[in-house]
């Protein structure tokens, strides 16, 4: 049985990407998420052999991610997927009133995209896309670039759907 650690919380890229990698690969296995993907990392130090890590290519710091866990991670398949559908979501329904807009590091710049936002915005990033939605249903943010999955699941309104984003997707097994 393998474990394979990624990006939580629920309705992350990172989530669906090993669920497709487990399938793909007829393997029998469990998905861990993690906060952050460090933390990911950190985790699978003290885990089975069997155990997996999944990353995204456009996480930040990614390649601090491999360099930094050489001694015992090494990169062993890489493969593309479509994401969820990103999207730009909110409580409010219309964007010229949003101050602050809730992003993962990597799909920010698709804010600067949606059509009528008020250009004073201030952007508060979070650890993955479905914690920036986590974040706009509790009010933290008023707005949100998130997944439609994880949009739909804390109850925001879509305001733009950017489509799935054909992403690249890195595993990394433990050194025996």
């Amino acid at each position: 049985m393998i474990t394979v650690h990624t990006l939580g919380p629920a309705g992350t890229n990172c989530e669906k990407a090993a669920h497709l990698w487990l399938e793909n690969n007829d393997c029998q296995g469990d998905v861990k998420l993690h906060q952050t993907l460090e933390d990911a990392a950190k985790y699978m130090a003290n885990t089975d052999d069997g155990d997996l890590l999944l990353g995204c290519i456009v996480y930040p710091h990614l390649h601090h991610l491999v360099f930094k866990n050489l001694n015992y991670l090494k990169l062993i398949d890489c493969f593309v997927m479509d994401t969820h559908n990103m999207v730009f979501a909110s409580k409010n329904n219309n964007p010229g009133e949003i101050k602050t807009v809730g992003s993962h590091p990597a799909p920010q710049d698709l804010i600067r995209q949606v059509p009528g936002i008020n250009s004073q915005f201030s952007i508060r990033l979070f650890n993955s896309n479905s914690e920036a939605a986590r974040q706009c249903e509790a009010n933290t943010v008023d707005a949100c670039i998130s997944t439609n999955i994880s949009a739909s699941r804390c109850g925001l309104t879509i305001l733009a759907d950017f489509g799935p984003v054909p992403m690249g997707f890195s595993i990394h097994a433990k050194i025996a």
